[in-house]
């Protein structure tokens, strides 16, 4: 099956640079020498090829047979986002407060960091070219806020530091996401406060002395994870194995195994478990740091999944929030905004997203959809905007079957007619 897939760019190659201004025959036979690979003839192949001078077809096979998309679910959240919410969209971050700030620098209430779905508060480089760059620290964008905090005059904080990402629903996994991905980046969990990707870096390099427990540090570091190290440096020659493990729920990360003395070190990145909860014990050592006393406790707002109801019960109980532990906000009791980041624009994401298959990005954008343009910030929301937009795209409805916007689904399904039918 690894083969197959590191030959699907090449047969793409192929089709795309043999099927120009040639008779639909010879594209028929064409294809059918590239399908008849040692390597190709086990799979089950669905291709469609149109002409976009005239949108004739020139040649289909299982063009409408449903097969699982994995990452070019991608280019369907992608170009949704695009044509409804605009490129240039812009994602804004705040530190806010419904209390006061007084001369002497207290502020008398609770302290909120609020998420709206920005998924590069990190430290890479954007416009993207070619590869991922990350020459900055990973939680410079928190950093930045808590200096504006120090410039605003703010010393003492009365009330909780609170990590806000009600912007969308408590809905950090996809429907058919494998168990086994949600320890690793591939799988981190859908917040809208995103710091680093939703993951840690760990790095471990072996000890000074065979026998002696092996070096292991976190970036960014918060008092959030214990770290139960068991690796054990090994002398020079032997191979290097190294486990690592977070059962889902817990915050103990459990390494074990073995590195060689002389090893140039091992690098992961892991999943959080709560993006929102980490968020709030990084900026807390942030601003404690610069010297402002919290005398409140840490805790996330979320929005949980159960509070968004269609239900008929909610028209006429107005009072119930839809916003979690958040209540309603009207025009008189809008928030002190004490400091502020915005993103650049939309676009330079998507080339994100679409280049190096950033499962975490695209389902940020299927909640932005439902957020923005449809009825909650949920995976279902984001959806319903979805089947909307290729509705209008002129996908057909029993083409495409789609339960999230990375693909990491293994319950999607897609046509390779409706693939070419977004494309054109």
């Amino acid at each position: 099956m690894g083969r197959i897939r590191h030959l699907l760019p090449i047969l793409c190659l192929l089709l795309a640079t043999q099927l120009q201004a040639i008779s639909q025959k010879v594209i028929e036979k064409r294809i059918a020498t590239i399908l008849s690979q040692p390597d190709l003839t086990r799979g089950f192949w669905g291709i469609e090829v149109v002409s976009l001078s005239n949108g004739k077809t020139l040649f289909a096979q299982n063009a409408d047979k449903l097969f699982t998309p994995a990452s070019n679910t991608k280019l369907f959240t992608t170009a949704a986002a695009l044509a409804l919410i605009g490129p240039d969209y812009n994602f804004r971050t705040t530190v806010e407060t419904n209390g006061t700030l007084d001369k002497h620098g207290r502020l008398i209430g609770d302290l909120v960091l609020v998420g709206r779905g920005d998924p590069n508060l990190s430290g890479r480089e954007l416009p993207y070219l070619l590869r991922t760059e990350r020459n900055e620290h990973p939680i410079h964008v928190l950093e930045q806020l808590a200096d504006e905090l120090v410039q605003k005059g703010v010393k003492y904080v009365d009330g909780d530091l609170i990590a806000d990402d009600s912007y969308f629903a408590f809905e950090r996994y996809g429907e058919g996401w494998s168990q086994d991905d949600l320890v690793w980046a591939d799988g981190a969990p859908v917040s809208a406060l995103t710091i680093n990707d939703n993951v840690i870096f760990v790095n471990i390099l072996p000890a000074d002395r065979v026998g002696e427990r092996a070096f292991v540090h976190i970036t960014p570091f918060a008092d959030y994870y214990r770290i139960d190290n068991r690796i054990i440096t090994t002398p020079v020659g032997t191979v290097r194995k190294i486990f690592i493990n977070r059962e889902p729920g817990s915050t103990v990360l459990t390494l074990w195994g073995n590195t060689p003395l002389d090893d140039a070190g091992a690098n992961e990145a892991l999943a959080l478990e709560d993006p929102a909860e980490f968020a709030a014990a990084l900026f807390r050592q942030l601003l404690e740091k610069r010297g402002i006393v919290i005398y409140g406790r840490q805790h996330t707002r979320h929005t949980e999944l159960a509070s968004i109801s269609t239900f008929t019960v909610t028209a006429i109980a107005p009072s119930i929030s839809r916003g979690g532990d958040e209540p309603s906000r009207s025009l008189q009791n809008q928030p002190l905004v004490l400091a502020s980041y915005q993103s650049k624009p939309l676009i330079e994401d998507v080339r994100v997203i679409n280049k190096v298959s950033q499962n975490l990005h695209a389902e940020i954008l299927l909640r932005l959809l439902g957020r923005e343009k449809g009825t909650a910030g949920t995976v279902e929301g984001g959806l319903e905007v979805l089947r909307g937009f290729l509705n209008q795209a002129g996908v057909p409805a029993d083409h495409y079957a789609f339960y999230d916007g990375s693909g990491l689904s293994r319950q999607n399904l897609v046509t390779p007619h409706a693939v070419v039918q977004l494309l054109r």
